[in-house]
């Protein structure tokens, strides 16, 4: 008898190269555990748009500007043809915005937006508050869930007991393939669903690898 599937609920924004990592890494335990993921967008702009004074100048006008374009881009193909296209386009978005560098320019948002079979349309809304509302209203979704302290991504799941798992992270490089995967899921639910536990975390070495 085949093994119930659950559904991991997952918030991203396709600009960052860790939450990349770990959708990929999510893309490999579809395969070896019974789990289908869910696609959600959040937004580091929005995140971040009350303390912009905070982070490294090098990433404010990034995030008071460029940031926007592509979570615009996702939401308004969500709202206009449904959330079952939010996978396909990320993956198209970040092949080229992390996988081969070309970062979120309009050649290569209009290129994913094809890949995914889409119209060139959605583009315009790269610009546009049209569904900003809903963008914030996802955002806010996802990040309820594990608190302010944190970002991008976040991953809720039902727990071994039926209520509600959700943690940031977790960040990993290269994606875990295969019974990796596998076990990196199974410990990960496991000290997520750990009553009492918040954090577990050392300096990071070396960048995102994608492969």
């Amino acid at each position: 008898m085949s093994e119930t599937r659950t559904t991991a609920d997952f918030w991203f924004d396709p600009l960052c190269p860790w939450a990349w990592m770990t959708s990929r890494w999510m893309l490999e335990v579809q395969k070896v555990r019974p789990v289908d993921v869910r696609w959600h967008v959040m937004s580091l702009a929005v995140l971040n748009e009350d303390k912009l004074d905070e982070v490294p100048e090098e990433y404010r006008e990034m995030l008071a500007t460029t940031a926007w374009q592509p979570v615009r881009i996702a939401v308004a193909a969500e709202q206009l043809h449904g959330p079952e296209v939010l996978g396909r386009l990320y993956t198209a978005m970040g092949t080229r915005f992390h996988n081969e560098g070309q970062g979120p320019t309009r050649e290569a948002m209009a290129a994913a937006v094809e890949e995914a079979g889409l119209p060139a349309e959605l583009l315009e809304y790269a610009e546009k508050d049209t569904y900003d509302a809903e963008l914030r209203a996802s955002h806010k979704e996802g990040i309820n869930k594990v608190g302010q302290d944190v970002g991008t991504p976040v991953i809720s799941v039902p727990g071994p007991d039926g209520t509600e798992v959700a943690f940031f992270g977790p960040v990993v490089t290269p994606a875990p393939k295969g019974e990796a995967a596998a076990r990196l899921w199974d410990g990960t639910l496991l000290v997520a669903s750990t009553p009492g536990f918040y954090e577990i975390k050392r300096t990071r070495t070396t960048g995102p690898v994608f492969d």
